[in-house]
């Protein structure tokens, strides 16, 4: 697990998000609030293919969850909240991989240490908030599979086994994939045929 962060800090950044939501909520283009390493931040609206290649990994995920976890009641779904005030992180994966019972759960938040997985498709206008900020704040906040799929570049990254380093937790294993790809991810394989880069014509 990553340092704790002050809770006094991590109450004030609450504060300031819970003020900007109502707020990105009616800004064109603003689609969310998070809360990573550098504070705040308000996301940008997906694009329509953005939101193309998750729905497909969420009915991936679903179709083999029977199989994977028989009798379990897991699901992939998208637009949960996860937060870990401690590590002073509160994110908006694009999917997230959950027993349902946690969703049903009272609150706004899911704890990570109930996810089995995130997933994430990089948007056009941030990269790094996927490839670096992300791939920092995931393995600081426990979550053991890290699902990260770049339509600009026809690209896909598993990203596996969080350890404690040097320069705080991280993922030991990273694998590469391209679109076309049949991608292994966790107890799941993800087919990344019909996925299509945003250059497409």
């Amino acid at each position: 697990m990553a340092d704790a962060v002050d809770p006094q800090t991590y109450a004030r950044m609450r504060e300031i998000a819970e003020e900007l939501w109502p707020i990105a909520e009616r800004m064109q283009g603003a689609w969310a609030v998070e809360i990573g390493a550098a504070g705040v931040v308000v996301m940008m609206s997906p694009v329509k293919r953005h939101e193309a290649i998750a729905t497909r990994i969420v009915r991936q995920i679903n179709a083999q969850l029977v199989t994977t976890h028989p009798g379990q009641d897991v699901v992939a779904q998208s637009g949960a909240e996860v937060e870990h005030p401690v590590v002073g992180r509160m994110r908006r994966p694009d999917a997230v991989v959950v027993p349902l019972a946690v969703l049903d759960e009272p609150g706004a938040t899911v704890d990570p240490a109930d996810l089995l997985a995130v997933v994430e498709v990089v948007s056009e206008s941030n990269p790094d908030n996927d490839y670096v900020e992300k791939a920092a704040d995931y393995p600081a906040m426990g979550i053991p599979l890290y699902l990260l799929v770049d339509p600009r570049k026809g690209l896909v990254y598993t990203y596996a086994d969080p350890a404690p380093g040097s320069n705080g937790p991280h993922y030991t294993t990273v694998l590469p994939y391209v679109f076309g790809d049949r991608v292994p991810f966790g107890p799941w394989n993800i087919d990344t045929t019909d996925f299509k880069r945003y250059a497409d014509a």
